[in-house]
């Protein structure tokens, strides 16, 4: 039987048009401007999905996306909002959570199995010395049943957009309220943006009633939506503002767009998210908020029920009642907590045939896949059954709070927890309509009038003047929650929670609301509190014997609503630096890996597996000789007469007194003694450096050099040359004698260039710097020119060193070369918090220096001691049968005290090998520490004094 109402409901369909999709494989005929949930309303269908954790049979709440009831599948789309996505031609709709039908869901069988499932059971089940029953038993279950839809591993190529905008005003919110701030302040001058999360302006004006004559609000709308029109405002429809953040910077979602807007002044009308009732049942299909059932009516001329009782907790109740009676649903009754008449609507349904019942609560819904029934209580406990199949809801509201908290505004009540208002908004946010506790027509259109004057006033495009805020005469009634006996009386739809759930948190100790709320869970469903933040604050306010303000409700969070991992992506197309050797490199079979920015060598693999062949990069250098391009590296020119005192400030060691053809290991700290960068610095001439960074760093150590240039006042010019200059470093015992084959003006010979020595000369053709640094711990020249000749010095040293064996090597062999020699990467084995000291480094601090940046936290966190240390071991096992690697953790007392930094197998020692943080106590060489693997296992491994190879360091001294 058809739902549809005729003409004169149903302002966002096109009745001259049809669309046809499908929901669980059935056919549905549609209009245009339907949603899914609207037109299988009107076809009957009034079962969406089944719940996350009862499967129990859930259907429209809000109509409003406010709730997850109407969760669905669209292809390859998880977790659509039915009530808000419209219907398009040929869609394929499925149900959620269902396991069979929607009508014969197999899962139901968990409903009668709830006893067993009482709230926290999975932290009193699955924690404790029996804890292995967790990974056998219970944890494929859980999975099996956890998480609401599928997602496609292989998505079809979609589009995001992002851009940025700003505005004088950003008015969030296009009901009565928000349009009249924002053509308030558009008239006196601002740049407004109007941002609403429905696909037209008008908010409740499209669909509430204000009063027994609905003229006087279709007046108000017209007129508003003229005046915006003229007023020139910017307006985003379909978008939802979905968090604020610092300085009025807010995120606004339009489809698979990202508005970010910074705006000078913002205005909150957010509107007021309406309250369901809690009573037995109260989740099943035909039990809908009054804001719903208008919903339905007025946007898509869909009749919400035949026979319907309406409970009246505030006015909106009565005025649903007349929408109802006005679409032809019989009443069965009006039910009122209160028992006089306090709005004056009783004689008007009086005249019109329906019952009031005063004094009366909902005590229970009946019903099994659809309600059937309700019954209601009165005063004396006396009870009577109500046949019907809608019963819409009018139990009070909570203001549109969450952007104001997030501003930094709190949520306050009064004592009865009958009134909600916002309070300590921060400067520069108004609120108005609703946000500001109001529901009188005219008194909300006037806040928004009022906000949009200060929202001027504040950019001095209108007077500074204080305008007071409209007053009116409302109430609001705070509906009872009490326990059913038989429980079933749902506070969190989307987390199967009753009433008796929150009230067993609080017995097992938990009387902090949110500690109640991670405990059951509470609130942390796709609604996120909308409607359940409230009744749990009453329900533990009753049970501590507190009162509603002390108690007070769970922190608001960011973000507001749902919103696509696309859109938090970065969409720009994905980009990486090539260095000029990249086409060397794959000319010579090169397995290419990102590495940050860059495309770099991970192996040469040829006919071997990547693993063998790695271990035969490594042994080739230890041997004869390998070339690794390290073009990457950061490269920064430093001049002028201040150049030493300035590199003295910002590394540790000693750059002033630097010898002209030296080269000097560099560390640099920040203003906390941690470690921000390393490289060396290659003293050029008195005033001239050539320094490097790492890869990762550069661009950061830049900045912080010329933040520190303006501070000092250095005569200094920083130049990043990272770019102009390529870079390779050729390394072995054989190394020296490729380089001596190639025609140049350097010396290479032992004595004429000996180990952290630097010469400018000629190789091969090319202009060269040449470094003589060890990274490998091998005899080593790093190699830096010109990025135009690099190719042509690349292909001559591999002609050149043939013979001898040389040939080039990736990255993961240099991770391990470094590592057998103990040689830290930054941001591996360091984080944000290392020390110099923690890590071993205490030689490359200067004491004779008075100042570098870092000292003085150096030495306050000297005086505090270290928590943790670096330090080396090796593992008994070659064949790592626990499973160690990079983050597993060292354990003591089996209590985690640090992790692993770098990990790998060295052919060079034929053992596993790693450095890892731990308790300073263990850090001597010769302690023994447990490392837990990624296989569950523990082992003991020792503690190695570093480097781990060529302990003399012989071998860079060749």
């Amino acid at each position: 039987m058809s739902n549809r109402l005729g003409h004169g409901w149903g302002s966002r369909i096109d009745r001259n048009a049809a669309i046809g999709f499908t929901f669980e494989g059935r056919p549905v005929s549609a209009h245009p401007g339907d949603t899914i949930a609207s037109a299988l309303a009107a076809k009957g269908e009034w079962i969406l999905s089944r719940s996350f954790k009862y499967h129990r049979p859930r259907g429209i709440l809000t109509m409003a996306g406010q709730d997850a009831n109407t969760l669905v599948q669209i292809g390859d789309e998880a977790n659509v909002r039915a009530d808000l996505r419209q219907v398009a031609e040929g869609m394929a709709v499925t149900p959620l959570n269902v396991s069979g039908s929607l009508r014969r869901d197999r899962g139901r069988i968990i409903d009668h199995l709830g006893r067993f499932l009482p709230v926290g059971f999975y932290y009193r089940t699955f924690f404790g010395p029996r804890r292995t029953s967790w990974l056998k038993l219970w944890e494929p279950i859980i999975r099996a049943s956890a998480g609401l839809g599928t997602v496609s591993l292989d998505p079809a190529p979609r589009r995001y957009l992002k851009e940025t905008r700003h505005c004088d005003v950003l008015v969030v919110g296009a009901g009565p309220a928000g349009l009249a701030a924002a053509i308030a302040a558009a008239e006196a001058g601002a740049d407004v943006i109007l941002a609403e999360k429905e696909p037209e302006l008008g908010g409740a004006l499209t669909y509430a009633r204000f009063g027994v004559e609905t003229a006087d609000a279709a007046r108000h709308l017209d007129a508003l939506r003229r005046k915006a029109a003229a007023a020139g405002i910017a307006v985003l429809s379909g978008a939802t503002c979905n968090g604020h953040f610092a300085d009025n910077w807010l995120p606004v979602l339009q489809g698979d767009r990202l508005i970010r807007i910074r705006a000078a002044e913002l205005v909150l009308a957010t509107g007021a998210h309406e309250q369901p009732l809690i009573f037995r049942n109260n989740d099943l299909p035909g039990v809908m908020l009054s804001s719903a059932a208008q919903r339905l009516m007025r946007h898509y001329g869909v009749r919400p029920g035949r026979r319907a009782v309406v409970y009246a907790g505030d006015r909106d109740g009565y005025l649903a009642a007349l929408d109802l009676d006005d679409a032809g649903v019989r009443i069965a009754a009006v039910i009122d907590p209160e028992a006089e008449d306090r709005d004056g609507l009783a004689p008007e349904l009086a005249r019109r045939g329906v019952p009031v019942m005063r004094g009366c609560t909902i005590r229970q819904a009946r019903g099994g896949l659809h309600l059937k029934a309700v019954e209601v209580q009165d005063r004396q406990g006396g009870r009577t059954r109500l046949d019907c199949d809608l019963l819409v809801m009018a139990g009070g509201y909570t203001p549109g709070y969450q952007l104001a908290l997030h501003a930094g505004a709190r949520l306050s009540s009064d004592d009865g927890g009958t009134r909600f208002s916002i309070t300590g908004v921060p400067d520069h946010v108004h609120l108005a309509g609703a946000a500001a506790g109001l529901s009188d027509l005219a008194a909300v259109i006037e806040s928004g009038r009022i906000a949009g004057l200060r929202a001027a006033a504040g950019l001095g495009l209108a007077p500074a003047q204080e305008l007071p805020a409209p007053v009116q005469a409302g109430w609001r009634r705070a509906a009872p929650s009490p326990a059913h006996p038989k429980g079933r009386d749902f506070v969190d739809f989307d987390e199967d929670l009753q009433v008796k759930d929150i009230e067993n948190a609080i017995a097992d100790g938990y009387r902090e609301l949110e500690l109640v709320k991670r405990y059951s869970t509470v609130g942390m469903g796709p609604s996120q509190g909308r409607h359940s933040a409230l009744a749990t604050a009453r329900i533990v306010a009753r049970k501590t014997a507190r009162s509603l303000a002390e108690v007070g409700i769970t922190t608001a969070r960011p973000p507001f609503g749902p919103e696509r991992l696309g859109l938090l992506a970065d969409t720009t197309p994905e980009r990486h630096r090539r260095t000029p050797l990249h086409a060397a490199h794959l000319a010579a079979g090169a397995r290419m890996t990102p590495v940050g920015a860059w495309w770099r060598p991970l192996v040469y693999p040829g006919a071997d597996a990547p693993e063998d062949a790695i271990r035969r990069e490594i042994r080739m250098v230890r041997e004869a000789a390998g070339m690794l391009d390290v073009s990457t590296l950061g490269k920064l020119e430093i001049r002028g007469p201040d150049a030493g005192a300035f590199l003295d400030r910002i590394y540790t060691m000693a750059h002033a007194g630097q010898p002209v053809g030296r080269v000097r290991y560099c560390l640099a700290l920040n203003e906390m003694g941690s470690i921000l960068d390393d490289g060396v610095a290659f003293r050029l001439s008195d005033e001239h450096f050539y320094v490097t960074a790492t890869t990762g760093a550069v661009d950061r150590l830049f900045a912080e050099m010329m933040l520190q240039k303006t501070i000092m006042g250095a005569r200094v010019d920083i130049q990043n040359v990272t770019a102009a200059f390529g870079a390779m470093n050729l390394t072995g015992p054989r190394a020296r004698e490729v380089l001596e084959r190639l025609p140049g003006s350097i010396d290479f010979g032992r004595e004429g260039f000996a180990f952290l020595d630097g010469r400018e000369g000629e190789l091969a053709g090319c202009p060269v710097r040449v470094m003589r640094i060890g990274f490998t711990g091998e005899l080593s020249y790093e190699i830096h020119l010109p990025q135009s000749h690099a190719a042509g010095l690349w292909a001559a040293l591999l002609e050149a060193g043939a013979d001898l064996g040389l040939r080039p090597y990736g990255l993961e062999a240099s991770r391990i070369l470094r590592l057998e020699k103990g040689h830290i990467i930054i941001g591996q084995d360091t984080d944000a918090l290392s020390t110099p000291d923690e890590l071993g480094m205490g030689w490359a601090l200067s004491r004779k220096k008075p100042f570098y940046i870092g000292k003085p936290a150096v030495e306050r966190r000297r005086a505090l001691g270290d928590k943790r240390r670096l330090c080396g071991f090796a593992l008994p096992d070659e064949g790592n049968a626990a499973g160690v690697g990079e983050s597993a953790l060292v354990l003591q007392d089996g209590k985690p005290v640090g992790h692993v930094t770098s990990f790998g197998y060295s052919p060079t020692l034929g053992q596993w090998i790693g450095l890892a943080h731990v308790a300073p106590d263990q850090a001597e060489p010769g302690s023994r520490i447990t490392l837990r693997g990624f296989a569950g296992a523990e082992v003991e491994a020792p503690v190695v004094a570093l480097p781990f190879h060529d302990k003399d360091n012989a071998r860079q001294e060749m």
